[in-house]
């Protein structure tokens, strides 16, 4: 498998991920009773997605601390992020849910915000080195 030594702007993006995704399953998970209300988004729906942004959090912040990084779990949380960010979309547009205001701004924020995140991994990854094994 191809290792990269990790660009600081990799590492970084990693990080920040990893500390946003960390605050926003939290958030989710323990308040997804009163964000339900709010966003109008299902309360199982929020409990979930807070479950699975925790253990991802702790994956991607383990990699962000990491000076070596197999190149294509890198490239997996990129294309995990931009997939998260459509999803978003899909989900707003779907029918499946019908959000509040603030769900749409929610959902189109987090969106962004996770689309941001894929960007500067990208890049991050791309002025990464390969090592040889």
């Amino acid at each position: 498998m191809m290792t990269i030594q990790a660009s600081p702007l990799l590492r970084q993006a990693l990080v920040a991920d990893a500390t946003t995704s960390a605050a926003f399953g939290l958030m989710m998970l323990i308040g997804a009773g009163a964000l339900s209300g709010i966003f109008g988004l299902p309360e199982m729906l929020l409990r979930i997605v807070g479950l699975i942004l925790l253990p991802y959090a702790a994956l991607i912040g383990w990699l962000g601390l990491r000076e070596q990084i197999h190149k294509p779990i890198a490239w997996a949380v990129v294309l995990g992020n931009a997939l998260w960010a459509a999803d978003s979309v899909l989900l707003l547009v779907s029918g499946w849910v019908a959000p509040t205001s603030a769900g749409y701004a929610f959902v189109i924020a987090q969106a962004l915000v996770v689309l941001m995140y894929a960007e500067f991994q990208f890049v991050g990854l791309r002025r990464s080195e390969s090592v040889a094994v």
